[in-house]
């Protein structure tokens, strides 16, 4: 791949609104898919806001009206706020794209980074980003009182977290010993370049998410590399080793096109 650039948009009280981030990869994308500048990430934080991707329900949304910006992304709805650390690459691949080769990436460069500072992380089949894996179901502490077994959250279609307060939040997911997101991952291919990223909680208030379904998973969680560790960590702290697990991943990967399978009666007609 070519050399990755980075572009750090603004942190802390010059943390970003979302649509002019979102119009700014518009202006990098178009730019990238003319060859006029190399494949860019943007690094930045943003102000506090929900957003949804295309396959969000109504029912994953906030229940009290709070304002959700609909996006161009895949995935579901999700926070982004003060404390995360957001990275939009900006690339050229070959086409026809290999989507979940690009998402790989970016979560290897995110199990890297956490794993440089202490915290153990992996990914779990069938759901992207990337994960702190809880205790086996047996060993976890019962939900009000009740075996796992009957957790409501996978046996009442009805059940909704959002209204049983802090026992079924998403933030306490950790002291429920159960899966946790620590990054989030959604983007968009158009033309052969990709759009939006990922989303990695150092330090936010977690309990932003408890308002929504965060990207639709009703049995897990979210959490932070702060409440991990124990500790305080700072964007500051974080963004030189993103970045550089970043342009380790991205520019010594060899990306190569999506194999489009054929039917066998296709190809012995062909």
């Amino acid at each position: 791949m070519t050399e990755l650039r980075f572009v750090r948009l603004g942190f802390g009280e010059e943390a970003v609104d979302y649509r002019e981030a979102w119009e700014k990869q518009r202006e990098v994308h178009a730019a990238r898919f003319e060859d006029t500048v190399p494949d860019t990430c943007l690094l930045l934080e943003h102000l506090s806001v929900y957003t949804a991707g295309r396959r969000t329900t109504d029912s994953e949304r906030p229940l009290d009206g709070t304002p959700v910006i609909d996006v161009d992304r895949g995935g579901k709805i999700t926070w982004h706020g003060p404390g995360q650390l957001i990275g939009y690459p900006i690339q050229k691949l070959p086409r026809p794209v290999d989507v979940v080769a690009h998402v790989r990436r970016l979560e290897d460069a995110l199990i890297r980074t956490a794993a440089e500072f202490g915290v153990e992380t992996s990914r779990v089949e069938g759901r992207s980003g990337v994960w702190v894996l809880g205790d086996p179901v047996d060993e976890r502490p019962a939900l009000g009182g009740l075996s796992l077994d009957f957790d409501p959250r996978l046996r009442d279609e009805e059940f909704d977290a959002r209204l049983n307060g802090p026992e079924y939040a998403p933030s306490n997911a950790g002291q429920r010993r159960e899966d946790r997101k620590l990054a989030a991952i959604g983007i968009r291919v158009a033309k052969g370049v990709t759009m939006h990223g990922f989303a990695l909680n150092v330090n936010p208030d977690n309990t932003s998410f408890d308002r929504i379904v965060p990207c639709g998973i009703r049995d897990a969680g979210v959490t932070s590399l702060a409440y991990e560790l124990g500790r305080d960590l700072t964007i500051a702290d974080v963004l030189p080793v993103v970045e550089r697990h970043l342009k380790d991943v991205l520019e010594n990967a060899e990306p190569a096109p999506r194999i489009i399978e054929r039917p066998a009666d296709a190809v012995a007609t062909a």
